[in-house]
């Protein structure tokens, strides 16, 4: 394995700005945890109950807050935001590996399909009739594009992800393995005991610098089409239904569900397992936490919770049971206020 490419810390910091404390010389290879940081590594800090950690590494270099700029004499670069300037510097020593241009010999690519001189189309793809993919596009091994697709530039699919016809994807994109962009929308009606397919015409249309994770779905939408904004950021495994419009830079983490037809605001963060009912609109700027449930619109931006805490099981068993008889314990409370303001009348 060759040895991976170092830089100063100077270098870092004339690339991403922040300000630079200590030796400036020091070289630096790799990211690492503050735990497991050696001599070429950079690490970094956002809290204080990570201190500790921060006296006992080894890093050649930390990035922190600047709450905590002379909370250690190791070299360090000191800015507003220390987690996502690590982020940066984490792409920046981590880029994603080289892929040789052009079309595998394995992959059947339609002849009038439009394919830029600098994208890669990997073995075994298959890109459809009309499809167009602009330059440094990487298109991963055992990839399906569908007729009339769309890709802008510099955006990457990972092996075996599949784009149905007329979908469109933005530029700098990343879609992680397995995710499927714009099958069928659940449309069904019911006739006569039966239910009846309703065609799904409409497309999926995501933004620039959208990502999104291994084994996830979008949906076409019915009619209109189903719209990812720039920036929006997807975890593994999350499910987006016909129609739903989700805001720019909006995070969704794992196993999330949206129903059709629901909007999301911009800005948005929806927690792991939060589900969001159909037809329903979310402002801009709401965190809703893991495992929520939202069946309603939300007008107004800030965080939103619903989820029942744990307890043991048997506890558990008791409180679902008395939860079932809140009905009725509403109904005895009012008699008993009622009967209490009678006696109140009657004393006077």
């Amino acid at each position: 394995m060759p040895k991976p490419k170092s830089f100063k810390l100077v270098e870092i910091v004339r690339r991403f700005g922040g300000e630079l404390a200590g030796d400036s010389t020091v070289r630096i290879s790799r990211v690492a945890a503050l735990e497991s940081a050696g001599s070429s590594d950079i690490t970094f800090i956002t809290q204080a109950r990570y201190l500790p950690q921060l006296r006992s590494t080894a890093a050649a270099a930390v990035i922190l807050g600047r709450e905590f700029r002379d909370a250690t004499a190791v070299p360090r670069i000191v800015c507003d935001n220390p987690y996502a300037y690590f982020a940066k510097v984490s792409r920046f020593l981590n880029p994603p590996p080289a892929v040789a241009r052009g079309v595998r010999k394995s992959a059947v690519v339609d002849r009038t399909a439009r394919i830029a001189k600098s994208a890669s189309i990997g073995a075994c793809a298959v890109v459809g009739k009309r499809a167009r993919i602009a330059a440094d596009v990487v298109i991963g091994p055992g990839c399906s594009i569908g007729e009339g697709v769309v890709i802008g530039a510099a955006t990457r699919l990972h092996a075996n992800v599949t784009v149905y016809h007329d979908c469109v994807i933005g530029a700098r994109c990343e879609v992680h393995s397995g995710a499927v962009i714009g099958s069928d929308g659940f449309g069904i009606a019911r006739e006569e005991g039966m239910w009846r397919k309703i065609p799904q015409i409409g497309r999926v249309v995501i933004g620039d610098d959208v990502e999104i994770g291994a084994n996830t779905t979008i949906d076409r939408g019915a009619l209109d089409d189903t719209v990812i904004e720039d920036g929006v950021k997807m975890d593994n495994l999350i499910q987006i239904a016909h129609n739903v419009r989700i805001g720019a830079h909006t995070a969704i983490a794992a196993c999330a569900g949206i129903a059709g037809s629901a909007k999301i605001g911009r800005n948005c963060a929806l927690g792991g397992a939060a589900m969001i009912y159909g037809h329903i609109t979310i402002a801009d700027n709401v965190s809703v936490s893991a495992g929520t449930l939202i069946m309603k619109s939300l007008d107004q931006p800030g965080a939103y919770t619903g989820v029942y805490p744990f307890s043991t099981h048997q506890r558990w068993l008791k409180t679902a049971s008395q939860l079932r008889q809140i009905d009725e314990l509403a109904k005895r409370l009012r008699a008993l206020e009622q009967d209490a303001k009678r006696a109140e009348r009657n004393k006077t």
